[in-house]
C-alpha cells in the first residue's frame, strides 16, 4: 500500500474526529476488540461495496480507491463510512445510508410518522408546511380525547421496544385526534431503561419518559385545535416535538428544516426568542420561507434578521425549472422540499445520499475525473437498495438523486475551481453511460455543495464554500457524551474539558465540551475577511458551474449591510439562487461556540500543555456528530 498511516494528511483534529465518529470495533461481537484505523475502515467499505451494494470494482479501481481515500482526495458520506459492512445495512437497506429526507404535511398521519422514523434512522428531515398543504388536513376531533399512559401491561396498546413501536404509537395518537375521536391507553413497560446501549446507529437508550412527554404535548396541541383546521404553526410544533423526542437524553441528534409561506406571520414569529413565551422545542428546526421574489417579503421576515434567528430563503420555482444556472435540460418539476442544510432539493418522501471531494487536495483534472467515477458508483449503487418504506423506495429508485459535493472550495486555486464546469459535464455523460449499462434511470440530480463539517475536519479544509468561521488562530470545540471513553484520552493529552451549558445557563449533564487550540495555514480564508457580497458571488458561481441541486452557504452579515443585501437580492435572487441562509456576524462568537478566534499568544500558551493525539483505541458510543460546518445538520 502506497500510503502509510503516518502519511495520511489529517487536519489538525482530523484523526481524533475520525476516531470519535467513524472508527468501529474490528470485531463488534468482542467487547475488548481493538478499533479500526483508517486503513481498516476503507477495507470495510470496499468489502461492503461488493457484498452489500453489488458493486464490482476492477483491481485497478480497487487500488485507486485505496490510494485516493487514504490520501484524502474524497470521501464517501459519513453514514457510509460508519454503516457500510454492518448488519444494519443488511436489515434496513436504503434508509441506513441516506443523509437527508423530505416530506410535505398534506396528510394528518403519514408525514409525521415518516419523519419520526427517518429522524430515528439518523437522516436529517425537511418538511413543507405551507398553507396549501396543511389546510388539506381534516378538522381535528373533539377536545375530550384522552390518551393515558399506564404502568402495567393491561393497556390498549403495549408499546414495543423498537423504532417501529414508537412510530406506531405516534400514528395511534394522530388517528385518535383526526379520525376516530376516541382516546386509548398505552403501556411502556417493554421499553428498555435509560442509558441502555443501542446497537447499529450507536448511542444509548433514552427510556420512555421523553416519548410519553412528547405524545402528551402533541395531544395538547391537537386538543386546542378541536373542531378546527390545523395551522402551519401547529404542524411545525408537532414536528419539532418529534425531533425533541429523538434527541431525548442527548443520545441522538436531530436535524430539521421547515418550509413555510413568506407571508405567514405566525410562522415568521415562531423563533422570535426576544418576544418571550416561545417553546424550547422550536430550536429543533431551521426555518425558511418559500419565495421566488424577495420584493414580496414582509417586514416580519426581515425582523428575524435583527432579532431572533434569520429565516432562510427557498426558491422552489427556480429549483423545479433548472439544474445549474441557465440549464433547462434537467428540470426537477416535483420538488416540494429541501434537506436541513438546503443543498438537496427533494420530492415528497424522497431521500438522498451525499459524498464529497476535497478540492484543494486534487492535483489534476484527470485525478478529479478518477475520484468522480469512484464516488459516483458508490452513490449510484446505494440508491438501488430496497426499503421497507415503499413510497420512499419508489421515488429514490426512480430519481436516483445524489449529491457529489465539493469542499474546501475557497482554499482551492483558481485552476482547481476552473475544472468544475467541465467536470460536471463529464459526470453527466458518465451517468448516462453507466445507467444504460446497469439498466437504471439516469440521476435527476448529481452534484451539490454542502456545508461540510465533520468530513471537512478530517482533511482540515474549509467547509463547502464557507470561509473558516474563525482564525487564523482559534479554538475548535467538539461535543462528546459525558460517558464517552474519548474524554479520558483528550484529558490525558492536556485538552480543556468542561460541561456544556444550555441557553438558559443550566448545565447539560449529558454533554461535555472539548476545546482544541488550532491554527490555519496563512493562505486559509477566514470569515472576517469576506464580505457578504463575496460570499453570495461564490454561491452564484458554484450554482452556475457545479451544483445542479443547490449550494448551501450560511452568509455572514452585519446589521448595517441589510439594506444593501435587500437590493442585491432584488436584482439577483429570482434567477440565480435556489436557497440562501444568513447569520449575523458578531466577530467574538458566543459562549462555547464551535469556533472562537484567539490571538497567536493565546494559542502558544494553550498548546504548551497539550500533545497531539496520534493513537486512540476506544470506540465512541455517542451519536453527537456535527455533519455540517454551521452546526445546522448534526447527523452522522
Amino acid at each position: 500500500m502506497e500510503i502509510r498511516k503516518e502519511s495520511i494528511p489529517w487536519g489538525e483534529i482530523g484523526y481524533i474526529t475520525y476516531k470519535r465518529t467513524y472508527s468501529r470495533k474490528l470485531n463488534d461481537n468482542n467487547i475488548d476488540s481493538k478499533t479500526e484505523e483508517f486503513e481498516d475502515t476503507i477495507e470495510r467499505e470496499l468489502r461492503a461495496c461488493k457484498t452489500q451494494l453489488s458493486l464490482e470494482f476492477n483491481p485497478g479501481d480497487i487500488e485507486l480507491y485505496r490510494k485516493t481515500r487514504l490520501s484524502l482526495k474524497w470521501s464517501v458520506a459519513g453514514r457510509f463510512m460508519w454503516q457500510l459492512g454492518t448488519s444494519t445495512v443488511d436489515k434496513l437497506g436504503l434508509p441506513s445510508l441516506q443523509n437527508c429526507a423530505g416530506t410535505v404535511v398534506d396528510h394528518p398521519i403519514r408525514p409525521f410518522t415518516w419523519a419520526f422514523e427517518m429522524l430515528m434512522l439518523g437522516s436529517g428531515v425537511g418538511y413543507n408546511i405551507q398553507k396549501e398543504y396543511v389546510y388539506q388536513l381534516p378538522k381535528v376531533q373533539s377536545s375530550q380525547i384522552k390518551i393515558i399512559r399506564l404502568d402495567t401491561k393491561d393497556a390498549d396498546y403495549i408499546v414495543p421496544d423498537s423504532r417501529e413501536g414508537w412510530v406506531k404509537l405516534l400514528g395511534k395518537v394522530l388517528k385518535a385526534h383526526f379520525y376516530n375521536g376516541e382516546g386509548f391507553t398505552y403501556s411502556t413497560q417493554l421499553i428498555r431503561s435509560k442509558d441502555s446501549p443501542i446497537k447499529g446507529f450507536g448511542g444509548t437508550a433514552s427510556g420512555p419518559e421523553e416519548l410519553c412527554w412528547g405524545m402528551n404535548e402533541i395531544s395538547k396541541i391537537l386538543n386546542i385545535r378541536a373542531g378546527l383546521k390545523l395551522r402551519p404553526i401547529d404542524a411545525l410544533d408537532i414536528m419539532n416535538i418529534i425531533g425533541f423526542i429523538v434527541v431525548s437524553g442527548n443520545v441522538r441528534r436531530s436535524a430539521q428544516i421547515a418550509l413555510g409561506d413568506y407571508d405567514d406571520l405566525e410562522y415568521l414569529k415562531a423563533k422570535r426568542w426576544d418576544l418571550g413565551n416561545i417553546p424550547n422545542w422550536r430550536a429543533m428546526s431551521n426555518n425558511s420561507v418559500v419565495c421566488s421574489d424577495t420584493t414580496l417579503l414582509p417586514n416580519e421576515f426581515w425582523d428575524t434578521y435583527n432579532e431572533g434567528e434569520p429565516y432562510g430563503l427557498i426558491n422552489l420555482e427556480l429549483s423545479r425549472k433548472i439544474g445549474r444556472t441557465g440549464e433547462t435540460e434537467y428540470p426537477d418539476k416535483d420538488v416540494v422540499v429541501y434537506n436541513p442544510c438546503a443543498e438537496q432539493s427533494l420530492n415528497n418522501y424522497e431521500t438522498c445520499c451525499l459524498s464529497e471531494i476535497y478540492l484543494p487536495n486534487i492535483t489534476s483534472y484527470d485525478e478529479l475525473k478518477d475520484v468522480l467515477r469512484l464516488t459516483y458508483r458508490v452513490n449510484k449503487h446505494s440508491l438501488a437498495l430496497k426499503c421497507s418504506l415503499k413510497e420512499t423506495e419508489k421515488i429514490v429508485n426512480s430519481n436516483m438523486r445524489m449529491g457529489i459535493g465539493m469542499t474546501g472550495v475557497l482554499q482551492a486555486t483558481v485552476e482547481q475551481r476552473s475544472w468544475l464546469k467541465d467536470a460536471y459535464l463529464y459526470i453527466r455523460s458518465y451517468d448516462k453511460e453507466y445507467s444504460k449499462i446497469m439498466n437504471w434511470p439516469t440521476s435527476i440530480k448529481l452534484t451539490t455543495i454542502k456545508p461540510s463539517g465533520t468530513l471537512s475536519l478530517l482533511a482540515g479544509v474549509t467547509p463547502g464554500v464557507h470561509p473558516n468561521p474563525a482564525g487564523p488562530f482559534y479554538i475548535r470545540r467538539i461535543r462528546m457524551a459525558t460517558n464517552s471513553p474519548l474524554l479520558s484520552v483528550c484529558k490525558s493529552h492536556g485538552y480543556s474539558i468542561e460541561p456544556q451549558f444550555n441557553f438558559d445557563g443550566s448545565e447539560d449533564k449529558g454533554t461535555m465540551v472539548v476545546s482544541f487550540p488550532c491554527k490555519l495555514p496563512k493562505t486559509t480564508p477566514v470569515a472576517a475577511d469576506y464580505s457578504w457580497k463575496e460570499q453570495l458571488e461564490m454561491v452564484r458561481q458554484m450554482q452556475a458551474e457545479w451544483s445542479d441541486n443547490s449550494v448551501s452557504c450560511t452568509v455572514y452579515y452585519k446589521k448595517e449591510d441589510l439594506e444593501d443585501i435587500k437590493q442585491y437580492l432584488k436584482e439577483n435572487y429570482s434567477t440565480n439562487f435556489k436557497t440562501l441562509s444568513f447569520l449575523l456576524y458578531f466577530g467574538h462568537g458566543f459562549k462555547q461556540a464551535p469556533y472562537e478566534t484567539i490571538t497567536e499568544e493565546q494559542y502558544v500558551e494553550l498548546i504548551k500543555n497539550t500533545t497531539p493525539i496520534t493513537s486512540v483505541d476506544v470506540q465512541e458510543t455517542d451519536f453527537n456528530v456535527e455533519e455540517c460546518g454551521t452546526g445546522a445538520c448534526p447527523i452522522k
